[in-house]
């Protein structure tokens, strides 16, 4: 266990992780050359395309006589789950600033989990090699930061290998060891799984105490499945079989468990005969806060998605879902996602990944509705909220919401936070061109296209990071929305009791263009429990009844009129209004 080290690399998204990761194989000859290409921890075509990590990647490596176990882990916010779960299987982290872009929003947020953890952490400056980089710049706010001198922080080159090898030296010297009994029972840490159709369940995992060989009997102390080690090995980085893993290593134990919900992500791997063995502590579990409607546009393809998000969830324990049914788009599933780019990600997997046509909904939050009766209810959808008489407060979840900026955009970002509600909290200067600005938000403020609006106000330079802080109590209405007198349910919203009517207004006249025009009047209004905060008129299709007339006297002409009159009259009372299913996906996607 003294030859062991186990580390991850922390940073914002494209700071150069998973490029410094190759060099990594390179320099430890642990991926021949010939084999060797770009990314090569990143598996999945999404990931190469967009050039993000989106998946944890454990591999082994050997270096000067040590095993060097790495984990791979995502940048962005929305997998900082992937990232909570890495930490806890290492006892170092690589904390990755880009040189030319100094530390950002996730770069914090990453460091907060890996000090949370109680990490040995090595700060190091990458990108060193390009032309606009700015190393004292970055190294400077790193030891800002960190509390250290500039001169303890090593500057790197991903793409080029310059002094890539001072980082594993580093990593020898100050990451510790593992901690362990080997010779006690087994108690191994499940990090991460995923499903093979020949091997079920593979767990990966990390090591605490004892060992495991292939052919052992296993259990999970939580779900309290048992079943055989079919197999045992290491990540290198494709599975590779060995005899044996021990104390302090990283591998995976191919379990044979055909059913997903046997192995948790978080849960401990013991021997069959063990009692004595405790839970190792897991991970927290995990609250999504943005839920949005998953449908298959051929609603023969149900059970097809019901299999899919069993599967997903299987490798992404982050996803949290639920069947729904909508009387505008069929059979679904009410999904619980970490932020935006989950959503997309997670959509995009299921459409590649098991050949789906899927459509989702306007991502909406979660509330909390305090009722009248002293109990408590989380909403994720406005259908869901009980009658307003029993009702005592609807609270809505707020996130604090860190800001790093180029010193000449905080006038216009100040203002957009502002305009969603926010509450400044702090602002601090990292250097003479960079700020940190905290603000208090609504996460429903900055949910739908807040990211969008900052990026552009910023020209593309800031960063954010948000974390959840509590529910709070507000003004909040439900909006319905009435087409002929009758609620749309799919269409209702929740929302701030200011931009109640704008709210209503938007979805009224959009609808207007979206619904076919009828033989008589359709009246399209939005409501607040009995009052109308919104109308518009669909007008009717005119056909003129006196075109066959060929003079006369004038009575005929308006017996005519009165008659149709009378029709449009009584259509309109037994006339049923039908939304196509084109207008629905147009309004909730």
């Amino acid at each position: 266990m003294e030859k062991i080290r186990n580390f991850c690399i922390i940073a914002h998204i494209d700071h150069g992780k998973s490029t410094l990761a190759d060099r990594f194989l390179e320099v430890t000859g642990t991926i021949e050359k010939r084999k060797m290409k770009e990314q090569l921890l990143d598996t999945m075509d999404l990931e190469r395309e967009r050039g993000i990590t989106i998946k944890l990647q454990p591999v082994k490596m050997q270096y000067q006589g040590y095993t060097l176990n790495l984990i791979d882990t995502p940048g962005h916010v929305d997998f900082s789950y992937e990232v909570s779960r890495s930490l806890a299987a290492v006892e170092g982290a690589i904390l990755l600033v880009d040189a030319s872009q100094g530390i950002e929003a996730q770069t914090l947020a990453h460091l907060h989990l890996a000090r949370e953890q109680g990490l040995t952490i090595i700060p190091v400056v990458n990108k060193i090699d390009l032309p606009g980089a700015n190393i004292e710049g970055a190294k400077n706010e790193l030891a800002y930061i960190l509390g250290i001198e500039p001169e303890d922080i090593l500057g790197v080159s991903g793409k080029t290998g310059e002094n890539v090898e001072g980082i594993l030296d580093e990593i020898i010297a100050d990451v510790p060891a593992p901690a362990g009994d080997p010779n006690a029972p087994l108690r191994a840490l499940i990090f991460d799984s995923v499903f093979d159709k020949y091997k079920g369940v593979i767990a990966y995992i990390r090591i605490m105490d004892g060992e495991i060989r292939g052919e052992s009997a296993i259990k999970m102390i939580a779900t309290k499945a048992e079943s055989e080690a079919l197999e045992v090995g290491i990540f290198a980085p494709q599975l590779k079989k060995s005899e044996i893993l021990r104390a302090g290593d990283i591998g995976y134990i191919a379990t044979g468990l055909r059913d997903v919900s046997k192995v948790h992500v978080g849960d401990t791997i013991t021997d069959a005969k063990s009692e004595k063995a405790k839970m190792l502590p897991g991970y927290k579990k995990v609250t999504p806060f943005v839920y949005a409607g998953i449908f298959t546009i051929d609603n023969n393809d149900y059970p097809k998605l019901r299999e899919a998000l069993n599967k997903l969830a299987l490798s992404d324990s982050s996803l949290v879902y639920e069947p729904e049914t909508s009387p505008a788009l069929g059979f679904g599933f009410r999904c619980g996602f970490l932020g935006l780019l989950h959503l997309e990600i997670v959509k995009e997997r299921l459409e590649r990944e098991f050949d789906l046509d899927l459509i989702a909904t306007t991502p909406s939050v979660s509330y909390l509705v305090a009722l009248a009766d002293s109990s408590e209810q989380i909403i994720s959808n406005p259908t869901e909220l009980p009658e307003v008489t029993r009702i005592k407060h609807i609270a809505e979840p707020w996130v604090k919401l860190e800001l790093i900026s180029p010193t000449a955009y905080l006038g216009g970002i100040l203002k957009l936070v502002q305009e969603r509600r926010g509450i400044q909290n702090n602002i601090e200067h990292l250097d003479k061109n960079r700020v940190l600005v905290t603000y208090e938000v609504p996460l429903s403020s900055i949910v739908v296209d807040f990211y969008d609006q900052l990026k552009s106000i910023s020209s593309g330079y800031a960063s954010m990071n948000y974390e959840f802080l509590e529910y709070r109590p507000g003004d909040l209405v439900k909006v319905d929305i009435l087409v002929g007198g009758n609620v749309i349910d799919a269409l209702s919203v929740i929302v701030d009791r200011s931009s109640a009517q704008r709210a209503g207004r938007e979805i009224s006249t959009k609808l207007k263009e979206l619904i076919p025009r009828q033989n008589f009047k359709i009246i399209i209004q939005a409501a607040i429990g009995g009052k109308i905060i919104a109308r518009e008129e669909l007008a009717p299709y005119r056909k003129d009844v006196t075109a066959k007339l060929y003079g006369g006297d004038v009575t005929r002409k308006n017996k005519l009129l009165d008659k149709q009159k009378k029709g449009k009259k009584r259509m309109k009372q037994v006339g049923q209004v039908s939304i196509p299913q084109e207008a629905f996906l147009k309004l909730l996607g």
